[in-house]
Order: C-alpha cells, then sequence, then structure tokens
C-alpha cells in the first residue's frame, strides 16, 4: 500500500533504446497519471554506450525512482518457434532463453548475448530487454489473431519474418543484414594487383542462357560463314553478342566497385525473405501452407521496391505499416509495468 502511494507522488520516466546499424536513437517519456507530460528523442553516432548516451539517460532517470530502461533485442542468434514443448527439436534450448507466449509459441535468443547486453548496459541498468518477435506479435495482433499470413518487421540490421495462422505460429526466422552482405562480396587475392587479373569470362561462369556460345569459336569465324540468309539466325546472333558484352560490363562493374541495381538494401531485404519462405516450404520440421499475404512493419522507412519485387517475384498481396520502433518498445514497457 505504502509503495502504491508513493509511486502516486512521482511520474514515471520511460527510456527506451533501440540500436541500429551505426546509431542508437534514445527515446524518453514521462508520465503521470494522466499521460505523458513529456517526451524526448535523441540520436547518437554510436552502437554502444558512451559518455553522451549515460549522460542523456541519467537526466531523466534522476527525475523519479520510478523509471524504467528498455531495449530492443539485438542479438543475431534469437529467433521464434512454433511450440512450448520439445523445444530442442528447433533451437538450442541449453544456450538460449525462451518465454512461451499463449501456451502457443515462443521466442528465444541467446544467453551469452543477453549477459553480453546486461554487461555493456550496467552502468545505466535495463529493465526490460524485448524480442522483436514480442513486438511484431502485438504490433499485428488484429492481423495475426485472423489471418493465415507472413508477418514481417523491417530494422535497420534485421529482419524479423514469421508466418501466423489464426494465431498459430507455422514459422520464424531471424535475418541478419550484415552476415548476407558479407556472403555477397566478392574477393580477390590480394597479392595481385587490379592489373594483374587475367579475366577469362568462360571460367566459373555459368552460360547457361548463352548455349551456343561453346560451340561458336572465335568471333573471327563468322566471317568465313556465307549462309545467313535466315533472319532469325542473325537475330540470334545479336542477342548472344549482346549477352557477351552484359557479362564484360558486369565483370567491369565488379572490379571498379560498383553494384547493379538491383543489389541495393530492398533487393536484399527481398532475397532474404524470399530464402526463408522456401525454407519453410521444404523443412519438414514446420507445418508448411501456402501463403499469400505479407504484412511489413517498416521500421527504418523502406523505399518501394520491396513491394515490387514481393509482388512480382512471390505474388504476394502486400501491405505495409510505418512503425515508430522506440515508440513501440516505450507501450511495451508501460504495459509491462502496468501488469506488475
Amino acid at each position: 500500500m505504502l509503495g502504491k502511494f508513493l509511486e502516486a507522488l512521482y511520474n514515471k520516466v520511460f527510456i527506451n533504446i533501440v540500436v541500429g546499424r551505426s546509431k542508437t536513437n534514445v527515446y524518453v517519456e514521462v508520465c503521470n497519471k494522466k499521460g505523458v507530460v513529456d517526451s524526448n528523442q535523441m540520436e547518437f553516432d554510436t552502437t554502444t554506450l558512451n559518455s553522451q548516451i549515460i549522460e542523456f539517460v541519467d537526466s531523466y532517470s534522476e527525475e523519479s525512482p520510478y523509471h524504467y530502461i528498455s531495449i530492443l533485442d539485438t542479438s543475431a542468434s534469437q529467433g521464434a518457434i512454433p511450440t512450448c514443448k520439445n523445444m530442442s527439436l528447433f533451437c538450442d534450448i541449453e544456450f538460449s532463453k525462451s518465454i512461451c507466449v499463449n501456451n502457443k509459441w515462443a521466442y528465444y535468443t541467446s544467453k551469452y548475448d543477453l549477459n553480453t547486453l546486461q554487461d555493456e548496459y550496467k552502468t545505466i541498468g535495463v529493465d526490460f530487454i524485448f524480442s522483436p518477435f514480442s513486438l511484431l506479435s502485438k504490433f499485428f495482433k488484429d492481423k495475426i489473431d485472423s489471418h493465415l499470413s507472413m508477418f514481417i518487421l523491417v530494422e535497420d540490421n534485421y529482419i524479423s519474418l514469421s508466418i501466423f495462422d489464426n494465431s498459430e505460429l507455422l514459422y520464424a526466422e531471424h535475418l541478419d543484414m550484415e552476415l548476407s552482405e558479407d556472403s555477397e562480396e566478392l574477393t580477390i587475392d590480394d597479392e595481385s594487383s587490379m592489373e594483374e587479373v587475367d579475366l577469362d569470362l568462360g571460367e566459373g561462369i555459368d552460360l547457361d542462357e548463352i548455349d551456343a556460345m561453346d560451340d561458336m569459336g572465335s568471333l573471327d569465324d563468322f566471317g568465313e560463314i556465307e549462309d545467313l540468309d535466315s533472319i532469325e539466325e542473325i537475330d540470334e546472333f545479336s542477342e548472344e553478342e549482346e549477352v557477351e558484352e552484359e557479362f564484360e560490363e558486369a565483370i567491369d562493374d565488379v572490379l571498379s566497385g560498383s553494384e547493379p541495381d538491383d543489389f541495393n538494401e530492398d533487393y536484399q531485404r527481398f532475397s532474404l525473405i524470399q530464402s526463408a519462405v522456401k525454407n519453410f516450404y521444404k523443412d519438414e520440421k514446420f507445418q508448411s501452407k501456402f501463403v499469400e499475404s505479407v504484412y511489413i512493419a517498416d521500421g527504418v522507412g523502406i523505399s518501394g521496391d520491396l513491394k515490387k519485387y514481393l509482388e512480382e517475384e512471390m505474388f504476394l498481396s502486400v501491405y505495409i505499416r510505418h512503425l515508430d520502433l522506440c515508440g513501440e518498445v516505450c507501450e511495451m514497457a508501460k504495459a509491462e509495468v502496468n501488469e506488475a
């Protein structure tokens, strides 16, 4: 009773931290019994806790003994599974911490990463560490409870993908954008200079689209061909010549450090999503059903390209909602405090 009385005398301060690829966003809400009385948000050019963040957080946490610091889980080793039983079939439970949701499904994260995160922020302390899958399920609760669809949270570094069928989780995967970038990089032996690279267009490149090239010999041989009376044959040769030029241009782009337009961030996101859906359909551990729609919680400001790729390449109906990551973390913290 005394605790409730003291709590009524002070404002509640919610401090919410979201770490991105190169920046950290900190959003603060100060609330009394009537609602929000103050709010502030700062962006810091760092992904680790520094003196500027500590100073900003302390300036608010010192206002009230009832302050709560929350952070969105940044662990790459996290995910969600479609059961609260036999969890070892889906993840290494010995090295993970998991939370069951409605006795139906669970989300988990690495114990090591949790300890590392808590240790890094021990100067300010952390009260809540929220899973992006928990955030996603609350943000789309109205759709998850009544639809068979794919639900995606897009962050700066990660994509949290899940497939629900009327509140039953069928599949989930946490996709790391940085790991995907690393796998796409092309490297050349450091001992060889660019000038010394001898490019062989036929080596290491699949030329299935130009089947006739292997049998053509050198291009000089075409001077000896007398019977070119078919317009179709001339057109075929012209197309093959264009394909060879495209390969040469692609190699030049790689060596010059430029990339085709397709390899932008939204195409990268699309590729990760496409691979995850293929795994869902093929892996016998999961109860695969045909997915026709996807709901995207956009926390970074994606372009229209991702929607186009999903619609044109995977024939999905795509619905996008803007998401304020810091604001949603704050709402989750308030719900936790109110339920306590």
